[in-house]
């Protein structure tokens, strides 16, 4: 009978000291879309967002960055996620066709709660791509993120870990 019974003694980790509980994590990436700035004027009006990463994972080059994005600039990196890499993009809030239409009672597109709305939702989209190890991988995600301007005629490659 002695036999049967299951082992219950507790398993021995290593004691966990200040630095383990309170240190930076072992691997981490924050992304901020933040800052909308609205310019132009007419029909050649559009906003930006400031996009600001931090990391310590050894794929991307810098461990900080922050560049400008606007709305196609994210359009254009989920259709090259969707078209090079196995990963399944997610959606990106949506483009709102009715709030272009003219003679409306608010500022449409540039309303302030409609930038507020998609500057969340651009922040999430990003944070869902850019954490998924296969899109790490993208070389459409690293320009995106880090370089000063988006070369939309790069030839789409694998980034190789440092």
């Amino acid at each position: 009978m002695a036999d049967t019974i299951a082992d219950t003694r507790r398993l021995f980790s290593k004691p966990q000291n200040l630095n383990d509980a309170y240190g930076p994590p072992s691997n981490f990436l924050e992304i901020d879309v933040s800052n909308p700035e609205t310019v132009g004027v007419g029909r050649t009006r559009f906003t930006t967002y400031d996009i600001r990463l931090k990391t310590n994972l050894p794929i991307f080059k810098l461990k900080e960055s922050r560049v400008r994005r606007r709305y196609s600039d994210f359009q254009w990196l989920r259709g090259e996620l969707e078209r090079d890499s196995k990963v399944v993009v997610p959606p990106l809030p949506g483009k709102a066709l009715f709030r272009q239409l003219p003679f409306r009672g608010d500022d449409g597109i540039f309303d302030d709660s409609f930038i507020e709305e998609r500057r969340a939702g651009l922040e999430q989209f990003l944070n869902k791509v850019a954490g998924h190890p296969l899109a790490q991988n993208e070389r459409c995600l690293h320009m995106f993120l880090q370089d000063e301007s988006v070369d939309k005629t790069y030839t789409p490659s694998k980034i190789r870990q440092a």
